[in-house]
């Protein structure tokens, strides 16, 4: 069998590679466009603050996401998670343990 990973092709990688970086950086402007209209739409609006500038919507971006998303405990530990999780004996010591518990309720 022939393996195509094996016969990497730079040529067609390095464009996509480059390509991908090029539409998160579109994509992550218009993210930004769009908190900018819609903060100065429905804010000043509702609760009378000001209207806020393009950079100052990444701000509110970069701010949430440091405030909600960032957790580096939670990162350091995410992966490594359900390590040692064994699932069958899990179910076995939950059905010994519970078992009891019904097979009293009932007598």
């Amino acid at each position: 069998m022939h393996d195509h990973f094996k016969h990497s092709r730079p040529w067609l990688i390095i464009p996509l590679f480059f390509g991908g970086i090029i539409i998160a950086i579109i994509l992550a402007f218009i993210f930004g466009y769009f908190v900018m209209i819609l903060w100065n739409w429905l804010m000043p609006v509702i609760f009378g603050l000001a209207k806020i500038t393009f950079w100052q919507a990444w701000g509110l971006i970069l701010l949430a996401h440091i405030l909600f998303k960032f957790n580096p405990i939670h990162h350091a530990h995410k992966h490594h998670k359900y390590k040692h999780f064994d699932r069958d004996k899990f179910r076995e010591r939950f059905k010994e343990k519970f078992s009891d518990k019904t097979d009293e309720a009932q007598e």
